[in-house]
């Protein structure tokens, strides 16, 4: 199955290096191609030079608000989904969805949150293989 995602990249905004260091291998394990950025700006950039297929970002100020200016100030496709990670403002275990392929979500683990973007990667329209 990891064959499938070798292509996909993700794009992951968390400001703790300790942090992204963590998603970040744990996601090139499960055969995700993954940059990191550290900030809003530094999003907004790397998402226009490198199209991710998904954004995965920590913020815990307005989420929501910031994924929309993300998506706004970067170009990227409405299709591509954006993911909020660890808004302690839901209950743990919750995934919610709060805009077009904007979603919020609070894992118990990262099992939970790998099937997560599993599931969102294999439906996105912009996500079937070939």
């Amino acid at each position: 199955m990891a064959t499938e995602r070798l292509n996909r990249s993700l794009l992951v905004m968390e400001e703790i290096e300790e942090t992204a260091t963590l998603v970040e291998m744990m996601l090139n394990k499960n055969g995700y191609s993954v940059t990191i950025a550290r900030t809003e700006e530094d999003t907004i950039a790397r998402a226009r030079s490198t199209t991710p297929d998904l954004i995965l970002m920590s913020s815990e100020d307005e989420p929501d608000a910031a994924a929309n200016r993300i998506r706004e100030h970067s170009g990227i496709s409405q299709e591509v989904a954006i993911v909020v990670f660890c808004v302690q403002t839901i209950p743990q275990g919750a995934e919610i969805q709060v805009g077009r392929n904007i979603y919020l979500t609070r894992p118990d683990n990262f099992n939970q949150l790998r099937e997560f973007l599993n599931r969102l990667l294999s439906n996105s329209p912009a996500m079937k293989l070939a």
